[in-house]
């Protein structure tokens, strides 16, 4: 399978944070003939791929599984659902928006209270997660039980299609890209023995890889992820912060972590050598699973390699085919050079 209708297959599993069952028991079907697999306690997966050579350092190359959703939290008497989100929305974005409950797969329309009822400042700002709801298309809460229950995951309905000849939009490319980077990467067979890790939680505060990386205990690791791209019209210079089209994103430091400089450096060296587009963030903002992992048990040198996406932890997430390729091959060409070094 090609990496394009990789993405898309993981990006039409549902799996929010804390509930990446599916998109796990996919990704251990694909790679369990190809590697050493465990699965911990928290639900990341861990799979050793023996390379062609021993490895000299131990890497850890890492994505996280799930994506940005939300959870049943209330049925109302005449059947509606409230919810909460699950990872970082922006409730601009979720009026209207047709979703998938629970494990039946129901589907629903986000709703709130109808704009010419709107009083005030109302009218001016987005409405609070508190006071949106959830049609299903019950008439009472107790038909609505019948389908859903308290604690179900609510997933963005996904539609993956190909904008022009180069763009991508789905849901949860944040982070289903990194991992079909890193089930490509195993497909085609490492050069060195390589630990991947496809972690849960991340969206909720990077639990999956502070256990992962405890377990692993690697001396060097790879995230690979998505980032927000601000290369839109109501943006310019250092604000835009990356932009589509222009290759691999690697980090020198965000919310969570300094990264390590002499990775930072070897990235952009190794883009010139390849000629693989690379570029960096141009502010300091957001945060990934290194924020864990570089701070694990005696410390880990990491860097991160992001595919740069507009209109992130939203249903309509847009990204280049190009930067995904840059970003697929940044990651195996600084995964070797790091063994060699």
């Amino acid at each position: 399978m090609d990496i394009l209708n990789e993405l898309k297959t993981l990006c039409d599993i549902n799996g929010i944070s804390g509930d990446e069952g599916r998109v796990r028991d996919y990704i251990i079907s694909q790679i369990k003939d190809k590697c050493e697999i465990t699965v911990d306690p928290l639900g990341s997966v861990i799979a050793f791929c023996k390379g062609e050579k021993r490895a000299n350092k131990k890497l850890m190359i890492s994505a996280h599984m799930d994506e940005v959703g939300f959870i049943v939290t209330y049925i109302t008497s005449d059947g509606l659902i409230k919810l909460a989100p699950v990872g970082g929305i922006d409730p601009r974005i979720v009026f209207g928006k047709r979703v998938v409950v629970g494990d039946k797969g129901i589907y629903g329309v986000v709703g709130g209270k109808a704009l010419h009822h709107l009083e005030g400042e109302e009218k001016s700002r987005a409405v609070p997660f508190d006071k949106l709801y959830i049609d299903i298309g019950a008439q009472s809460k107790e038909e609505a039980e019948k389908f859903v229950s308290l604690g179900d995951s609510i997933c963005f309905d996904n539609n993956f299609i190909t904008l022009g000849e180069n763009r991508i939009k789905s849901k949860a490319i944040d982070d289903r890209a990194g991992c079909a980077v890193m089930l490509d990467m195993i497909r085609h067979g490492v050069e060195y023995d390589t630990f991947f890790t496809f972690v849960v939680q991340e969206e909720i505060g990077l639990r999956g890889s502070t256990a992962a990386a405890f377990t692993v205990a690697p001396d060097y690791a790879i995230v690979l992820e998505s980032t927000t791209a601000a290369d839109i019209p109501a943006s310019s210079g250092d604000k835009r912060v990356c932009e589509l089209d222009k290759g691999a994103v690697v980090s020198f430091m965000d919310r969570s972590t300094l990264y390590d400089k002499s990775l930072y450096n070897l990235a952009f060296e190794i883009g010139e050598q390849e000629n693989i587009k690379v570029q960096t963030k141009t502010m300091v903002a957001g945060g990934n699973d290194a924020g864990a992992i570089h701070k694990s048990r005696g410390g880990v040198k990491t860097a991160a390699i992001s595919v740069p996406c507009r209109y992130l932890h939203s249903p309509s997430c847009v990204i280049s085919k190009f930067d995904l390729f840059s970003v697929r091959a940044l990651a195996e060409k600084l995964s070797k050079r790091i063994q060699e070094s």
